[in-house]
């Protein structure tokens, strides 16, 4: 039986698409392959703009590694995964996202019907609006417009916008989970590669941009010692930090 978080060497907190998800193949295998043979002293928080469904479609393969606990919906879902491989919203880190929300997404959805630029993504979020983007006729006022109900509005990848509770995103909302554990943050390699990442990226733990970030999210990061820029892309770039940080003893740095 692994220990709990709070007495592993090492968490990873990393974003999905991109980072965990990116690289080659190769790159990959060996980063999954290094988690699974050190589970007792390496924790795994996915933080991620994908929904608990989708996840357990990914990690139920047997190809991705289970994480311990998820950040999911771009921080609108905080949640720990069973014995049973079901992930379960923590109530007690969720009540504020909630309370933040208030039921508010037929308002918003209302509100962006015939917004240009936007297409509502077919999956039913609970504290979360998401839409594809077209940068080319979105109208930056739309924006605006949704900030002055009360709401933040993401946008990442150049391609995908994100109707949030105000002040929920992914850092606050890992921020919130590690203090919950008892975990700390200096233990914690947060990693991403697009702006929906920077929230998490400037929290405060140990960061790394992988190789590939889009380059808005390169802009918007500070420099700080405690911020790194991997040249590895996805994969090979959160194990470049780790070895850069010195958090645990990687394949290349034993």
């Amino acid at each position: 039986m692994t220990p709990p978080l709070t007495n592993r060497r090492f968490v990873l907190a990393t974003d999905l698409d991109g980072t965990f998800l990116g690289g080659t193949a190769a790159d990959r295998a060996a980063l999954y392959d290094w988690i699974e043979a050190h589970r007792a002293s390496v924790g795994l928080v996915f933080v991620s703009g994908r929904d608990p469904e989708f996840i357990c479609e990914l990690c139920g393969s047997g190809e991705v590694p289970w994480p311990e606990y998820v950040i999911g919906d771009v921080g609108t879902t905080i949640a720990q995964v069973t014995p049973e491989k079901a992930i379960a919203p923590i109530e007690a880190l969720e009540r504020e996202i909630a309370a933040r929300w208030n039921g508010s997404g037929d308002r918003v959805k209302a509100h962006l019907e015939t917004a240009p630029g936007l297409r509502l993504q077919p999956t039913e979020f609970r504290y979360r609006v998401s839409y594809d983007y077209d940068p080319d006729t979105f109208d930056p006022a739309t924006t605006r417009s949704v900030e002055d109900m009360g709401f933040d509005v993401l946008i990442s990848d150049n391609r995908y916008l994100d109707v949030l509770p105000k002040g929920v995103s992914k850092g606050p909302s890992l921020l919130r989970l590690l203090d919950h554990l008892e975990v700390a943050q200096r233990s914690v390699l947060s990693a991403g590669d697009t702006l929906n990442d920077l929230s998490m990226l400037v929290a405060g733990t140990p960061a790394v941009a992988v190789g590939g970030s889009e380059a808005p999210l390169l802009e918007a990061l500070p420099p700080a010692p405690h911020i790194y820029r991997a040249e590895g892309v996805g994969a090979a770039g959160i194990l470049e930090a780790v070895a850069h940080f010195n958090l645990h003893p990687t394949p290349e740095k034993v």
